[in-house]
């Protein structure tokens, strides 16, 4: 593991990763860093608690709205997937809650 000293918002950070994990580590420190800096600026929020929270949300707002590579499930958004996987669970559960009396 590598100590990886960072900023984000005007804040000192010390953060450990393995040293193949460092250029994204990095990578991502600059674009929450970016990201923040972008929602301070607005002027609207102050608190760096909200500030943190708002980044984290656009953040999972683009990670669900990724699309799956070429394949099965090609065109797919990560977030389209969950919910499938939400559904097949449920129906699964449903099913197998009759047999249970059965035994």
């Amino acid at each position: 593991m590598e100590r990886v000293d960072v900023t984000i918002l005007g804040r000192e950070y010390s953060l450990a990763c393995d040293t193949e994990e460092k250029p994204r580590l990095l990578a991502a420190v600059r674009h929450v860093d970016q990201l923040m800096g972008r929602i301070q600026g607005t002027g609207k929020i102050s608190s760096n608690e909200r500030i943190a929270v708002m980044a984290a949300l656009h953040i999972a707002t683009e990670f669900l709205g990724l699309k799956a590579p070429d394949g099965p499930l090609g065109g797919l958004a990560v977030g389209d997937f969950k919910r499938k996987i939400e559904d097949m669970n449920s129906m699964l559960d449903d099913a197998l809650s009759g047999q249970e009396k059965l035994l």
